[in-house]
């Protein structure tokens, strides 16, 4: 099921649906095993692993993951999930209406130019379009340059350095109107 939907100026169409544990997981094992998924920390796993990692999150009622499409292929994905309660519960000051987020570009041997930024202003865009959410907030290990950069791009803000069980992340946060600063979008979420 789409769950929404963006137009990016330059590279056309973007949407993001349910994902399917059992039926995305051959395409989510090839994306999270390469090398470019390392600090997914799932680069051992197998198809049945991966299975079992997407219906736990499909599970809980805290943690949902989507498949991310460019112009209708499977080409990114993405998380939403409550700070509070999952991954970061206890661990930092959180506030009402945070959403924590996770996304991963597919790997490919042919780059597009502003691809990543133009998913990362998408998963913003949809998280963002829910007017409960007035935060989003990131842990990406703090070794993850490239993620960082991208984050800057659209508006978020280093909190700092967190020790968390499996990692050290720079945990980040953006706004509704940082994000819209960043973006160019004033008058709302991104279309």
């Amino acid at each position: 099921m789409i769950v929404h939907t963006r137009r990016d100026p330059r590279l056309g169409e973007f949407a993001l649906r349910t994902l399917d544990p059992e039926g995305d997981a051959r395409l989510l094992c090839r994306w999270l095993t390469h090398p470019k998924a390392a600090f997914w920390q799932m680069l051992d796993a197998d198809e049945a692993g991966v299975v079992a990692e997407y219906r736990r999150i499909a599970a809980d009622p805290h943690h949902d993951a989507y498949l991310g499409l460019w112009r209708g292929v499977p080409a990114f994905l993405a998380e939403r999930y409550d700070p509070a309660r999952v991954e970061l519960a206890g661990r930092y000051a959180a506030r009402p209406g945070d959403v924590g987020m996770h996304f991963l570009c597919a790997p490919t041997d042919t780059p597009v130019p502003g691809f990543t930024r133009a998913v990362l202003t998408t998963v913003l865009d949809w998280l963002f379009a829910d007017f409960t959410v007035h935060r989003v907030v990131v842990e990406p290990d703090l070794r993850n340059a490239a993620v960082h950069a991208r984050n800057a791009e659209v508006g978020f803000t280093v909190v700092g350095p967190l020790v968390l069980p499996t990692k050290t992340a720079l945990l980040s946060t953006c706004t509704r109107e940082r994000f819209r600063a960043a973006t160019g979008h004033p008058e709302g979420p991104a279309r």
